[in-house]
């Protein structure tokens, strides 16, 4: 199952949602990027600073559930049509009035239609697998979105800042969801097996009563919580430095370059190695990577550390949702997305929040080397993957 896959829609409806997730991530993505560098330079500080990048996820934690729920009913479409919507008045909001309060605010918006969008589009192509290798290449090839929008949000946003103004440049991002529904209004539906396993669902918790569901769960919130490091300490630290928005914005788009590349090479990699091997050397170069981050003192050097971290950490997620997608029953899935993506986001509120106090007391360095730590340390969790068993989970 590839974008050029010419059985049936599933090739054209994969390349649809790539694309369209592309534009709307790319939205969220920007703005996460712009809206700090725009309060740093209004005067606001680092722990101002962690409060707006952790408004980013902080909807999302809230959300995820009922949008998963929704997802299980209703489908595709509708949680992305109003991702959609959400996406562009939060963004434009900002374009407006581009002041502390409304950046919240937009914030909120922008990050909790992505969360939902997500949950949506990852059920859709987990269940348009018919195997484990199509899985496998499914999410490996859907996976590349989000590096992209990493890539194009926060650099052509750097881009326009510099030329044109924060205004302008949330503008162009109120325009990218737009752009992104014209893309996945086509993609099919798929039948609805909820009703099927409906009563039989039990409630969202006991999902956690199985250890391989919580331990790989464990291992996403390593991964995505040094992810938020380099996402929220590297433009602190090259703001520290004297560097332009357009040079930060290269360098986290080296971070995203080198996580669409890895994805793109994944399903050759997956196919040589157990998912559990891939994850656990991940996690323990990544924390190699953070503790080395500080040291480099160029942008040159610094794009470098970031494309590094990227491939580590752009080659974890797509076997994270494979192993969820083989060990949640089908008529679950979207509670199972939902559930990772709440934990993940719960991290990403507290996590930036965390960062910005502790970037003033124990200063950039000391955040990177402590978080390199514990994503070295977390590594170990992957060794229980090696006795991950078959069948469904949560009934």
């Amino acid at each position: 199952m590839t974008p050029a896959a010419p059985h049936d829609r599933a090739g054209p409806d994969l390349a649809r949602l790539i694309a369209g997730y592309v534009g709307l991530h790319a939205a969220m993505a920007g703005a996460r990027m712009a809206a700090p560098l725009l309060a740093l330079s209004l005067g606001h500080g680092k722990a101002a600073i962690g409060l707006l990048v952790a408004l980013f996820a902080l909807a999302q934690v809230f959300l995820a559930l009922p949008v998963g729920r929704l997802a299980d009913r209703r489908g595709l479409k509708l949680p992305v049509g109003w991702s959609v919507i959400a996406a562009t008045v939060g963004a434009g909001l900002a374009a407006a009035w581009p002041v502390y309060p409304v950046l919240c605010a937009s914030a909120l918006l922008t990050g909790g239609a992505v969360g939902a969008a997500t949950i949506a589009l990852q059920r859709h192509v987990g269940r348009a697998a018919s195997s484990t290798h199509q899985l496998r290449q499914a999410f490996a090839w859907l996976s590349t979105a989000p590096g992209l929008s990493n890539f194009l949000g926060p650099f052509a946003a750097g881009l326009v800042i510099d030329r044109a103004g924060y205004r302008a440049a949330f503008g162009l991002l109120a325009l990218l969801p737009l752009l992104a529904w014209l893309l996945i209004r086509a993609v099919q539906e798929l039948p609805n097996q909820h009703a099927a396993g409906a009563g039989k669902s039990g409630t969202s918790w006991n999902l956690w009563r199985d250890p391989i569901f919580s331990r790989l769960l464990l291992m996403n919130w390593c991964m995505a919580a040094a992810w938020d490091v380099h996402g929220f300490m590297v433009p602190v630290l090259g703001h520290e430095r004297g560097l332009s928005a357009s040079v930060i914005g290269g360098i986290l788009g080296t971070f995203a370059v080198a996580v669409v590349a890895v994805r793109l090479a994944l399903p050759l990699i997956a196919a040589r190695l157990q998912e559990w091997v891939l994850m656990v050397g991940a996690m323990a170069a990544t924390g190699v990577l953070l503790v080395l981050y500080p040291l480099a003192q160029s942008p040159l050097a610094m794009a470098v550390c970031s494309a590094s971290i990227g491939i580590f950490l752009g080659a974890v997620q797509p076997m994270v949702m494979s192993l969820l997608h083989q060990i949640t029953p089908p008529h679950r899935h979207g509670e199972a997305v939902a559930m990772r993506l709440m934990v993940i986001n719960v991290s990403s509120v507290a996590m930036p929040l965390l960062f910005g106090a502790a970037g003033g007391l124990v200063g950039v360095s000391g955040v990177f080397w402590t978080m390199g730590l514990v994503v070295g340390l977390g590594s170990r969790l992957g060794l229980g993957l090696r006795h991950r068993v078959g069948g469904s989970i949560g009934h």
